[in-house]
């Protein structure tokens, strides 16, 4: 193939490069057609259940997989998630997203194409390589694609903007729960569960949808700037001119901060989603029904997705540092709290205080990629972003196995399952205050760090006063 041929191919961030008059609002649905599918990965536990009885239909058989073996999906596309966003980020930087967001619907879509091979036959390692490693690359190279293209063309808005795009993450479960269930019940036969027939036909539509997105996402040219706004002529210290090299961003402190940042906001919001269900009913025991407990986790993963969106939009004003400083310290508040709402019988303020602390657990992810772009320019933020994305799959073990092991240790030891959260909420709490420690502790990045050349210079986003 020749250069000129590969230069302006379809893929090419030349033939991406939107010509003058473009609507940067057609930006964000192009990345939300991505992000809605992608999201599905928090619904994935409704296919556990069914997954228990191929081969018994009605009832687990000898030969059906467990609950611990089918556990293991999820968890791999969670590993495989951070892996390829972590590595796969300067590549994205250098092919642009159209090339990046086809990658990520192939493995996703055909991640599911595999996984149901895997069922029809009853072999676990296909699912295993299907969903949990295809999968998994779909859904990091899908969730870092958009962030650096929504950033450029949202210089004014950074927050607002990657918040609508991550909030689809949050909200792609609300889709794909009752979809699978409708098309499982759809395929549903004397000798199926229809989970094999379910996963051809998510795994077709994914890939459609993610293909949307990836035929109409746009760059921005290299001086475009919105219309009518002016870069104000007051810059802020905490929000550089200058690009950091995706190479270099990691030998900084401040994304080794970040990192630690991240990494305790999620660990402290993931280990209490992973419980809700059964937290609620063994803190108020006899008051709270299994089906109200569902409907507990269902004001969870609402709030998880209105958080990314709000706080992420608050942060384009107030700052990212300073939003970060709200999750920490308002966070563990509510954790010192929540103990004694339970104590009390109170269920609405035990509610809400968990509502607010899993939006701000869901404002954590859409808040940081405005972050990262304030500390180290645009340029690279999108390879950047997804190494600092390690940090979810590290706390993806952490908040687990802190709730899980610590409630145990407690039940182990007499402790009443009601009162068995108490130890592991007070240690959430002095997790989120070690966070504020660490963004207390980020500093503008110094300029030894900053790329010299054609790309060392841009215009700011809104000076945060």
């Amino acid at each position: 193939m020749s250069t000129r041929s590969t230069k302006h191919g379809f893929f090419s961030k030349e033939r991406i490069t939107a010509a003058p008059g473009f609507n940067r609002w057609m930006i964000p649905p192009a990345a939300l057609a991505v992000h809605l599918c992608i999201g599905q990965a928090y619904a994935f536990s409704v296919f556990n259940n069914p997954m228990t009885k191929l081969l018994g239909i009605n009832q687990p058989a000898a030969g059906d997989w467990g609950l611990p073996t089918l556990g293991w999906i999820f968890s791999i596309a969670i590993v495989f998630l951070g892996l390829s966003a972590a590595f796969a980020g300067k590549w994205l930087e250098e092919v642009g997203p159209r090339k990046a967001m086809f990658v990520a619907a192939c493995c996703f879509g055909g991640g599911f194409l595999v996984a149901s091979a895997g069922v029809a036959l009853h072999q676990i390692w296909l699912v295993y390589l299907g969903y949990g490693v295809l999968g998994g690359i779909g859904l990091g190279i899908g969730y870092v694609s958009p962030v650096s293209t929504l950033i450029k063309w949202f210089p004014d808005k950074r927050g607002m903007a990657t918040g609508m795009a991550i909030m689809g993450f949050g909200g792609g479960a609300f889709i794909a729960s009752p979809l699978s269930v409708a098309l499982m019940n759809h395929f549903q036969t004397p000798t199926s569960v229809g989970v094999t027939q379910t996963f051809i036909v998510m795994g077709v539509l994914y890939f459609i949808s993610m293909m949307i997105g990836a035929m109409t996402i746009r760059i921005p040219a290299a001086d475009w700037k919105p219309a009518g706004w002016t870069p104000p002529a007051t810059q802020n210290a905490m929000i550089t001119r200058n690009h950091v090299h995706i190479d270099q961003a990691i030998k900084t402190p401040q994304f080794w901060l970040l990192w630690w940042a991240l990494c305790l906001n999620v660990t402290a919001g993931i280990g209490v989603l992973g419980q809700a269900s059964v937290m609620i009913q063994e803190s108020f025991k006899g008051a709270i029904t299994p089906a109200a407990a569902a409907g507990f986790v269902g004001v969870l993963s609402l709030a998880n997705m209105l958080g990314r969106f709000f706080w992420s939009s608050v942060s384009d004003y107030v700052g990212r540092k300073n939003t970060y400083f709200i999750f920490f310290v308002l966070g563990a508040v509510l954790y010192f709290l929540v103990p004694g709402m339970g104590a009390s019988g109170n269920v609405a303020l035990f509610v809400l205080f968990y509502a607010i602390i899993i939006s701000m657990y869901g404002g954590g992810f859409s808040t940081v990629p405005a972050y990262l772009a304030d500390l180290f320019g645009t340029r690279y933020v999108g390879g950047i972003h997804g190494r600092l994305l390690t940090a979810w799959a590290a706390a993806g073990v952490f908040g687990p196995v802190l709730v899980n092991y610590i409630r145990q240790y407690q039940v182990d030891q007499g402790v009443p399952p009601a009162q068995a959260y108490t130890v592991t909420m007070y240690l959430m709490a002095a997790l989120l205050i070690v966070g504020f420690v660490c963004n207390w502790m980020v500093r503008p990045v110094a300029t030894r760090h900053h790329m010299s050349g054609d790309h060392a210079s841009f215009t700011p986003a809104v000076a945060v006063k």
